[in-house]
């Protein structure tokens, strides 16, 4: 009864004010890049955090000059946080959409990388399926993707498994494993060789994922594997309308996951080098908030998803 008696206080100090400040400390890694995206001055958002933290009698930060880290309290927050948030926002939106005569939003977050693959024919047949749905796609890197959803900006996210520690209070649904890419020019010097090893590369200008990318590990180490400990000429991007321009003009070599060039080498656009690279497959999916339930809307898109997926898998898709 003390235990119920005190949780009741406690809820009733905390206001969606102090959840609002909360999530995008935790989005931003930042007080004042928090206080800059509420458009509130930094000492509010402070003031807010630490009324927060005593309403709990809990520390939710660890705060440094680099931003603030969550503690152990904050990542057991975290999760419940941002449900409460999510409700809210899916009931306010519920309203809006009855008051504008039925039409509803789904928000999709894509990973560039993976975008171009099985996005396209999803969409279709779910416009097809619900004509009435506004699509709103969103893309970026995984990490900001991840951090969207997990406040309730996104309904899901279509990209590869990010690492455990970005994972938490989200779920994911893998559809399938996609490889790496070596991709270059048609008409690349390397592809008149008879036989071309990972470590020919160095030669060239490489565009190479840039730390904190969801791929870069994989890269990394198929770079070590091959005796790179370094690329002398190296550009960082996942960007693919800068890759795919940068490379159809110079003899650069573009290394990116294979559906984001997987259309433009069936067309002969660009080249794929066919290097032995081992095993640098990755799970892509659909990462979802671990306890909020789809929309109708998000159900019948993620079964969309699937069957896309489904051709990517047989091969009937580009990939």
């Amino acid at each position: 009864m003390v235990e119920r008696d005190s949780a009741l206080t406690i809820e009733r100090r905390i206001k969606l004010r102090h959840l609002q400040c909360f999530l995008e400390a935790v989005r931003l890694r930042s007080v004042v890049a928090a206080a800059d995206a509420l458009g509130i001055s930094q000492p509010a958002v402070s003031k807010t955090l630490r009324e927060l933290e005593e309403a709990l009698g809990a520390p939710m930060f660890d705060r440094s000059r680099k931003g603030v880290v969550l503690t152990p309290f904050g990542r057991t927050f975290l999760h419940h946080a941002g449900t409460s948030v999510t409700a809210l926002r899916q009931g306010i939106e519920s309203v809006v959409r009855a008051r504008a005569a039925g039409e509803e939003l789904l928000r999709v977050g894509v990973l560039p990388t993976v975008a171009g693959q099985m996005m396209p024919a999803a969409l279709e047949r779910f416009r097809t399926a619900c004509p009435g749905v506004v699509v709103r796609v969103v893309d970026g890197p995984n990490q900001m993707l991840l951090g969207q959803l997990r406040v309730g900006g996104l309904d899901l996210v279509l990209g590869r498994l990010a690492e455990p520690e970005q994972m938490t209070g989200l779920s994911f649904e893998h559809l399938y494993s996609e490889r790496i890419a070596f991709a270059v020019r048609p008409g690349h010097p390397l592809l008149s060789r008879p036989a071309v090893a990972v470590r020919d590369i160095r030669a060239y200008p490489v565009i190479a994922p840039p730390p904190g990318s969801v791929i870069q590990p994989t890269v990394d180490r198929l770079l070590i594997a091959a005796g790179i400990e370094a690329l002398p000429d190296r550009i960082e991007s996942v960007s693919p309308t800068f890759g795919r321009s940068y490379v159809r003009r110079t003899d650069a070599v573009w290394i990116i996951s294979r559906g984001a060039v997987a259309q433009d080498v069936e067309e002969g656009v660009l080249a794929e080098l066919p290097l032995d690279d081992g095993d640098s497959t990755g799970p892509v999916g659909l990462t979802m908030r671990a306890e909020v339930p789809p929309t109708d809307a998000g159900r019948i898109f993620m079964a969309m998803v699937r069957d896309a997926a489904r051709e990517v898998r047989s091969g009937s898709v580009a990939g």
